[in-house]
């Protein structure tokens, strides 16, 4: 028997010649959408570069997470350069001028190990380096601070130049035997101490207000 013929299917309409995709258009939108990632990827990148830290202005959970990374960085320098005690002392953390100063070089090291610095930017920072370690000598001398042991740094009252609520610090030394622990408390204290000073510029805020 010869086939029945099948019935015709659906008929459908004619494409739109407006429905067709110019080839420019779709190359102009592919181009403005590889501008537009590299943009983000540079505004990422460009908010990732190192910034100085200023210690007294941080909130306390940036306080906490820059005193842990800057232990880790310190711990590194030190292992990596064969630093003596005379220029990186265990207790670096208990003396202020030493925290910024170690801050300050690490800072430093990040911006020129940054992957778009220039190719002679780590030759710089050596030459930063070596000067450094000058500073931290001078400082550690100055400050008493020692392998095994550890007093404040001194500081000299000036006679009718200190502040009401400044006491001078406790000047006497003592043993350095658990050192990673001592840093923990430390930067607990430092977490806590902002927190208060926060909530108490937050409060004269709100009676300036009432």
């Amino acid at each position: 028997m010869p086939d029945e013929p099948t019935s015709p299917g659906p008929e459908l309409p004619e494409p739109d010649a407006d429905e067709y995709l110019d080839p420019s258009e779709v190359a102009a939108e592919l181009n403005r959408a590889i501008r537009d990632q590299y943009q983000r990827q540079v505004a990422e990148e460009l908010g990732k570069i190192p910034r100085p830290i200023n210690w007294r202005t941080l909130t306390p959970e940036d306080l906490e997470a820059e005193l842990l990374e800057l232990n880790q960085w310190v711990d590194w320098l030190r292992h990596t350069y064969g630093l003596p005690p005379q220029i990186l002392p265990p207790m670096w953390h208990r003396h202020p001028e030493l925290l910024w100063e170690l801050s300050a070089l690490r800072q430093d090291w990040l911006f020129s190990y940054d992957p778009q610095a220039k190719g002679n930017q780590a030759l710089g920072w050596h030459h930063d380096f070596a000067i450094a370690r000058e500073r931290l000598r001078d400082w550690v001398t100055i400050s008493g601070t020692r392998l095994d042991r550890d007093r404040a740094t001194r500081i000299t009252p000036w006679p009718g130049g200190e502040v009401e609520d400044w006491t001078e610090p406790n000047s006497e030394e003592r043993a350095v035997t658990m050192r990673t622990e001592d840093f923990l408390l430390f930067v607990s204290e430092q977490v806590e101490r902002r927190r208060e000073e926060q909530a108490s510029f937050i409060d004269s805020l709100a009676q300036n207000d009432g």
